[in-house]
This record gives structure tokens, sequence and C-alpha cells, in this order.
């Protein structure tokens, strides 16, 4: 998408659209959110747009926000089962993250194009609380949205960087693929010292560290 055509009306509602649908709409995981943030900063950083940087980085954070927020509600009315059907692979991905992260989960999947987007409906399907939740979840989208637009706008001030704007954003998009990956590897590296465990544990992980395991029966019975 060339975001530098864009008035800065349509930019403002284009780009609030997408980060607010990436951000938690199960729909959203293949919207490419780096590179639109760090290419909108670019653009106001110009100045003969009519972009403002402050419109952006406040609008940007809470779009994300309300994103993450609305994942959260949908995944808590659809429930496990529902997602495990039609999302099954990204949602072990996810939930892997959670196991080896928690909730520090909601800031680092920010920078993992898949997970953005289903780790916020993870967290509502197995009912993070939503104290903890909103806080990560806040802060993720300010580090993601905020900061990838205010890097933009830092990066244009260096002379001959703005020129360069094709290839940085590449970069953007190329360690946003790198970092999905290495998750990937952690996630299957994990899989395979479980199988091999001599030692199965009874119990069913929690995906949210500290958190007490399901208990399946009561003393009390």
């Amino acid at each position: 998408m060339d975001v530098g055509g864009l008035s800065g009306t349509t930019l403002y509602a284009v780009l609030f659209a997408m980060i607010f649908i990436e951000s938690g709409v199960l729909i959203g995981f293949w919207l490419p959110g780096d590179t639109i943030l760090f290419a909108a900063g670019l653009v106001a950083a110009d100045a003969d747009t009519d972009v403002s940087i402050y419109a952006l980085s406040v609008g940007a954070g809470a779009a994300a926000s309300l994103g993450a927020v609305v994942g959260y509600y949908t995944g808590a009315r659809l429930g496990r089962p529902f997602l495990e059907r039609r999302h099954a692979a990204a949602l072990v991905r996810t939930e892997e993250f959670y196991r080896r992260f928690g909730s520090v989960t909601l800031v680092a999947a920010r920078f993992v194009p898949w997970a953005r987007t289903f780790a916020p409906v993870l967290a509502g399907a197995v009912a993070m609380p939503r104290s903890r939740f909103l806080v990560a979840a806040v802060a993720g989208a300010l580090v993601w949205g905020t900061g990838l637009i205010l890097l933009g706008y830092l990066a244009a001030g260096i002379p001959g960087l703005r020129d360069a704007a094709g290839w940085l954003a590449a970069v953007v998009v190329v360690v946003s693929v790198l970092a999905g990956a290495g998750g990937e590897l952690l996630r299957r590296r994990s899989a395979r010292r479980r199988a091999g465990s001599a030692t199965p544990d009874p119990t069913p992980p929690t995906a949210f560290e500290g958190e007490p395991p399901a208990v399946a029966g009561s003393a009390d019975r």
C-alpha cells in the first residue's frame, strides 16, 4: 500500500482501521501492520503533508489497544474448542509463547505477524485475568503501534534515510518474519522436549505463569 499517497484524514482512517483489525480480529493476521506504521511515521515527518505525528502516535496506540480488547472478548465468547477447530496451528504457536513468557507475550507478540492477532484472542479463551490482560495489552500497543510510528518519524530526519524508505520498510518486514520463525523454532524444540520426557505431567499445562492448573476433582465430593 502506498501510504505516502494518502491524505491526512484518509491516512488516519486507513491506518487506524488496519491496526485495529490486525490487533485482535481473527481475519487480520495477514495485514502488514509493521510496514504501514513505519511508513506512516515517514509521511508525518514530511512538512508538506497535513499528517500530525501526535495524532498518529496516540491514535495507533488506541486502535491497537481497542483491537486487543475486542480480541480478548472474542476469545472469551467463542471459547477454545471453536478456535481449535478453525485456527489450530496459530493457536498452538501462540500458546507456546504464553507458556514461555506469560503475560509479556502480549508485548512480544506484537512484533510477530500472526501472534499479535491471536494472542489477545487466546487470552480471552483461557480466561486470563482482565486486569493483567489490559496492562500487558496497552503496553504492547504503545511499544509496537506508537513505537514504530516514532521510529519512522525519527528515521526520516537522518540524511539520506528518507530516500531509502523502501528498503527500510522491507527490513521491518524481514525482522517480523524472522521473529515469527524464531518463535516457531522455539515451539518445536519445546514440543520435542515434552515428547521425549520420561515422566508425563498428569496436570494440563496452563498458559499463564503463576496461575494454578485446573483441578479435575474435589476432595469434598
